[in-house]
């Protein structure tokens, strides 16, 4: 009986480590402007995150925030609602506390199911973790 208590709690302590690593975001807000549409915090460890987007929304344009700690962007892959992909070779170092560019998405505005994106976690004095958010342009051209 204890075995079969203890499997149990390790199998629920895995599903939930599994299910809480992949962030999902929930995008409500339909207002113009910058909007906060995924976070992850990304370590030494894993060179390569997933921000899924559950309710659909349609953004024309995305860029990453990077907070307590650099990373260099290498790549981001996005995908579509429609279930096309569009890959973006970005090569760009962010600083702690900074900005990527603004990266457009081909055909305009258009709904997002995730983002993949591919770093490297720049060497900090105190191997601090960084805090990644992506945040999306909505124009509502298609409601004017």
């Amino acid at each position: 009986m204890y075995k079969v208590l203890l499997v149990t709690l390790l199998l629920i302590t895995g599903l939930t480590g599994t299910l809480s690593a992949q962030n999902p975001q929930i995008v409500l807000n339909d207002n113009d402007g910058w909007q906060k549409i995924g976070r992850s915090t990304v370590n030494f460890q894993k060179d390569r995150d997933v921000i899924n987007i559950l309710v659909s929304n349609k953004f024309a344009a995305i860029k990453f925030q990077v907070q307590d700690a650099p990373i260099d962007l290498k790549e981001i892959e996005v995908f579509y609602s429609s279930g096309d992909t569009q890959k973006i070779q970005v090569n760009f170092p962010i600083k702690a506390e900074g900005y990527s560019k603004v990266i457009d998405l081909n055909g305009g505005e258009r709904n997002l199911k995730k983002i993949v994106f591919v770093y490297k976690t720049l060497s900090n004095r105190k191997d601090v973790k960084s805090r990644v958010q992506v945040w999306g342009l909505k124009t509502n051209m298609d409601k004017k």
